[in-house]
């Protein structure tokens, strides 16, 4: 799944395989619940929709969410009747960091006793379109 908004707008909680299939099949209904029950604490955000994936659901939201929206959520999902709360974790907001790490780079430039530095990294990444907006965060 790829969206334009913020990854932060994303709640994730992990969650067991068969609760979160249980969960998935009655989303439309959860996304209206949901919603109800952050209306009822003054809450300006609003969940758009919930989808799966590989640790549990996410819950994709118009706006970031607050530590007691966070709590509401978390309440919700335990007190549904089917979810079994030991195999719910508590909700948590997307990472916006990611890395990479750069590994097998050869000490030298092929064929020459030159040896390879950050400057000579930082313009073959500048030279490939997919490294768009990437720094080098710790130099070699």
């Amino acid at each position: 799944m790829t969206t334009k908004d913020l990854s932060r707008k994303h709640v994730i909680v992990p969650m067991s395989n068969e609760n979160k299939m249980k969960f998935i099949e009655d989303s439309s209904t959860h996304v209206t619940n949901i919603n109800r029950v952050l209306k009822g604490i003054k809450s300006e955000v609003i969940a758009k929709f919930i989808c799966s994936d590989q640790a549990g659901i996410t819950i994709v939201t118009n706006k970031v969410t607050s530590l007691l929206d966070l709590q509401t959520i978390e309440n919700y999902i335990k007190n549904t009747n089917y979810i079994k709360v030991d195999n719910v974790k508590v909700p948590q907001l997307s990472q916006l960091k990611s890395y990479l790490k750069i590994i097998g780079i050869l000490y030298f430039v092929e064929n020459t006793n030159t040896p390879i530095i950050a400057n000579v990294v930082e313009v073959i990444i500048k030279k490939n379109h997919i490294f768009n907006n990437i720094a080098l965060a710790l130099r070699p």
